[in-house]
């Protein structure tokens, strides 16, 4: 008799090939190159999608707010960065239908409410962001995307209220993260990460640097409690996906770290930065002050949208 195939060999494979078109995009401090075998938790969950022939499922918290410092952003509202973002994330979901014909979807678990009141942005400015996030997904045709945020759990009630209910709900006790930052590189990479933009998106502080870096680095805290309420409040709401990561992630953790645009360094974002349109026609990260430098201000839609060289 001919040797049989075994029944997971397919998903196995379909779940590798679509891991291999994640991985040149991996946002990690990790040095070396990976393969798809180092990512476990992820190849288990995408071939599960696979045997059921439905769609992967990725679920991205992130896209809060834009930053509050101007030096960084060109306002509080979603521009080419967040454009350029985005379409990346519709375009990879549209490659893996090539190996995996029902394809993928991304869900942007908007996270700005979650600690609006320690980033110090206020509520109106998240829900406006949130709100032309959805727009521009609608404007760009970008069907494998949609927009997940507190109001589609908490509904109408006050920002407050929803803040404290996800909290008292998810949030893990201040010792125990103080104990993890103590004893994980990882975590403590996270706090450091954290309280450097807390720092740097503080552009009104008028006393020392040094009492901002304290009262920044008990921020952090709160800000990480939070994340991780709202990540397990996800898992709770989307219990089978894949969960990515705009922060750097080791190789192998349970959440994929992704890279959404070029920039300097692992950590940015573009709701912490502006787009910059080099003279090749490749875009970039930065600062709103250093963009300014190197190129022209384009606006879109009657709105400062980037810079552009050349």
């Amino acid at each position: 008799m001919p040797p049989t195939t075994a029944p997971d060999a397919l998903p196995t494979r379909i779940s590798t090939a679509i891991l291999n078109l994640l991985l040149p995009h991996h946002r990690t401090t990790d040095q070396a190159p990976a393969s798809a075998e180092r990512f476990p938790q992820q190849l288990r969950q995408i071939a599960d999608f696979v045997r059921d022939d439905a769609p992967v499922t990725f679920t991205l918290p992130g896209f809060p707010c834009k930053s509050p410092n101007p030096a960084k952003v060109l306002g509080h509202l979603p521009d080419q960065g967040e454009r350029l973002s985005l379409s990346f994330l519709n375009t990879l979901c549209t490659e893996i239908g090539r190996i995996h014909p029902p394809g993928a979807r991304v869900i942007i678990c908007s996270d700005g409410h979650a600690f609006g009141d320690l980033i110090r942005v206020p509520d109106e400015h998240i829900d406006a962001y949130a709100d032309e996030l959805r727009t521009l997904i609608d404007q760009l045709g970008l069907t494998r995307l949609s927009v997940f945020d507190l109001r589609d759990v908490f509904g109408d009630l006050p920002h407050d209220t929803k803040r404290a209910h996800l909290h008292k709900s998810y949030a893990p006790t201040l010792d125990a993260l103080r104990a993890e930052v103590r004893a994980d590189g990882n975590t403590l990479a996270l706090y450091r990460g954290i309280t450097r933009f807390l720092v740097e998106d503080t552009a009104d502080w008028t006393g020392t640097r040094s009492a901002l870096q304290r009262e920044c680095r008990q921020r952090a805290y709160g800000v990480i409690q939070r994340s991780r309420a709202w990540g397990d409040l996800i898992a709770d709401h989307h219990p089978r996906s894949v969960r990515l990561s705009i922060h750097p992630q080791p190789i192998g953790a349970l959440k994929f770290g992704i890279r959404l645009l070029d920039a300097p360094d692992a950590w940015t974002t573009p709701w912490h930065s502006t787009a910059l349109r080099r003279t090749d026609g490749t875009w970039t990260l930065m600062p709103r002050s250093r963009a300014a430098q190197l190129g022209r201000l384009i606006e879109c839609d009657g709105r400062p949208s980037h810079f552009e060289q050349g």
